[in-house]
């Protein structure tokens, strides 16, 4: 079992079940100390290769994921390794693709859909989901797999 993200690192997002997941823009440095296990990547290009496992979605700057089933799909491996793992989410600058997917994560984890937004913005980053659309994205996320808050996946 890997170690979790020390909750004060730069742009770590604590989810209400305890679960911690480092939201960051690729456009900075990669800061100093733990680094992601596991990292998903959200970028209308393929991101450069990295020393740990990654999985890159096709995003495009300011708007929506290609594949939604895609992205539904990793959302929830990123949620359910975050129980575990150094789990980290980038998109260039860090804030709406990030941030959308933050959100959705937050609703995963028992957020209701309608207060998700407003709760990375509240713990991660003001400007987090940037977009009219991108919000609509996370209020109409698939809100689970079945649980209660705080429980792991089937």
């Amino acid at each position: 079992m890997t170690a979790a993200w020390e909750p004060t690192t730069a742009g770590v997002l604590r989810l209400p079940s305890g679960r911690l997941v480092r939201g960051r823009g690729l456009r900075r440095s990669l800061p100093q100390g733990q680094r992601p296990t596991f990292a998903l990547y959200l970028l209308g290009r393929r991101p450069p290769e990295v020393a740990w496992e990654s999985r890159w979605l096709r995003w495009p700057d300011f708007w929506l994921p290609s594949d939604r089933a895609a992205t539904v799909d990793a959302l929830r491996e990123a949620w359910a390794r975050a129980g575990a793992e150094r789990v980290e989410i980038a998109c260039a600058g860090g804030h709406g693709r990030t941030g959308t997917a933050l959100a959705c994560l937050a609703v995963l984890d028992g957020v209701p859909r309608g207060e998700a937004v407003a709760y990375v913005r509240e713990n991660y980053a003001p400007r987090a989901v940037e977009t009219p659309w991108q919000r609509r994205f996370v209020s109409r996320f698939p809100s689970g797999v079945g649980r209660s808050r705080g429980s792991s996946p089937p």
